[in-house]
């Protein structure tokens, strides 16, 4: 759809008529002082949400409605206002948008002039849309959700004393977390052989972290069975090792009562 118009600007408001006489669209920045030339169909904004939708005749502009800009629509001449207006409150109550001043009751269009009224109404509001009052309900930017805070694990000497096993992803392993910052992973752990790929075959993250950290302990490993006691940095660094991590460790390791190390040791 081409439509040809012509624009001033002043800085109250901006005129913009259609060109062939097909009728003009007024945007007031203001809502005190409005005089009206001619008949129209107005539609009221208050802070950028339509709230009202009516027509009024020429001269001052009254109305109980609270708003801060206004639109109105002087249509060609063979536009009826009312018809014109029945249509634009149509349009915003399907879009969701609630009027204030409005009746309820709607004006029958006679058939007769639903093709001709219908094509004008779209070309207004894509105008309207264009200079950017489009008719669709106004909602607040949604606020992104926070996200939730990890997860706080407190070391304790009753803890420090509690054997964990481990069962998960080919892998067996009994671990402690013995002090602050050191968890024993004791001789005889069975470690996964291989490591998960992506789809494209290539490793990820996890699984390079993984790799790594078995490096470092290579001495103490024989056909993927630790021969020694093994000190490791964290939860999550026995995961990388074992299993090459991809789930909570903190859930994997439980007790001789089937109590997680996380239960143990999560700060409320």
């Amino acid at each position: 759809m081409n439509i040809n118009l012509s624009v001033l600007i002043t800085e109250t408001k901006t005129t913009i008529e259609f060109n062939n006489k097909q009728g003009t669209i007024t945007l007031f920045d203001t809502n005190e002082g409005i005089l009206l030339e001619h008949a129209a169909v107005y539609v009221l904004l208050n802070e950028n949400t339509i709230v009202s939708i009516g027509r009024s005749e020429a001269g001052a502009f009254h109305t109980e409605v609270t708003f801060n800009k206004m639109i109105t629509i002087v249509p060609s001449w063979d536009i009826e206002l009312g018809y014109l207006e029945q249509q634009l409150i149509t349009e915003a109550l399907e879009n969701g948008i609630q009027l204030e001043q409005h009746s309820g009751v709607a004006t029958k269009i006679p058939s007769s002039a639903t093709k001709t009224l219908t094509t004008y109404k779209n070309e207004v509001l894509m105008v309207l849309e264009k200079f950017g009052y489009p008719f669709k309900h106004h909602e607040e930017p949604k606020k992104a959700k926070a996200k939730p805070a990890k997860a706080r694990h407190k070391w304790t000497k009753e803890v420090s004393q509690i054997e964990f096993f481990i069962d998960t992803r080919e892998s067996k392993a009994t671990a402690l977390w013995h002090k602050r910052n050191e968890m024993l992973l004791k001789a005889g752990a069975t470690m996964m052989a291989k490591p998960p790929l992506n789809k494209d075959g290539s490793l990820g993250f996890s699984a390079k972290m993984g790799q790594r950290i078995r490096e470092d302990h290579q001495d103490k490993v024989k056909n993927n069975v630790t021969t020694e006691d093994i000190i490791l940095k964290s939860v999550n660094e026995v995961g990388l090792f074992l299993y090459f991590g991809g789930t909570n460790s903190w859930l994997e390791l439980i007790d001789a009562t089937g109590k997680t190390l996380n239960e143990w040791t999560v700060v409320q």
